[in-house]
């Protein structure tokens, strides 16, 4: 349980809805080198809708460790953090408690984790409807949802050490 104000809210893990991983790389301003991205939203059809599926997403951060809106969390300096991002066979699979999602990347995603050891995840408490999985999402979409000011400043941001099958 987490205490805001007056009111107690409870976690349900019924009130996520679906939830969706997406996967991509681009160029990080700082070192103009591919970064790994990974953001994670809700369609927002959970039983109590988008509202729910949002208040639903920020206390799964809160008590995971995952301030909302920054800064960001760097598992390799934070070895309690129970976020991991396992990276094999073609796939990134993000594990955290309630959650447990797995996505196909692209190879130049594959490319820059290789290169950098760790992904930049962002987990979003603003639900994204339109972005359904199996449905293609255009590049502009997506640059136009997840740089949008309102997805990042409703997103826990952390960098996430890559761990494989083979160590």
């Amino acid at each position: 349980m987490t205490s805001t104000s007056s009111e107690t809210r409870t976690f349900r893990a019924a009130d996520l809805g679906t939830l969706t991983v997406v996967a991509w790389s681009g160029e990080h301003p700082e070192d103009e080198k591919d970064m790994p991205f990974l953001l994670a939203y809700s369609l927002g059809d959970g039983e109590g809708g988008p509202e729910a599926a949002s208040e639903a997403v920020e206390l799964l951060l809160r008590n995971n460790g995952l301030p909302i809106g920054g800064p960001v969390v760097e598992s390799s300096r934070n070895p309690g953090l129970p976020v991991t991002l396992l990276v094999e066979a073609g796939q990134a699979a993000l594990n955290m408690p309630y959650l447990s999602a797995q996505c196909v990347v692209p190879p130049e995603w594959l490319a820059a984790v290789g290169a950098r050891g760790h992904a930049y995840f962002l987990f979003t408490t603003r639900p994204w409807p339109e972005a359904k999985p199996g449905v293609a999402l255009s590049e502009e979409d997506l640059k136009a949802f997840a740089g949008d000011e309102e997805t990042l400043t409703r997103a826990a941001h952390c960098l996430l050490s890559v761990r494989s099958l083979r160590g």
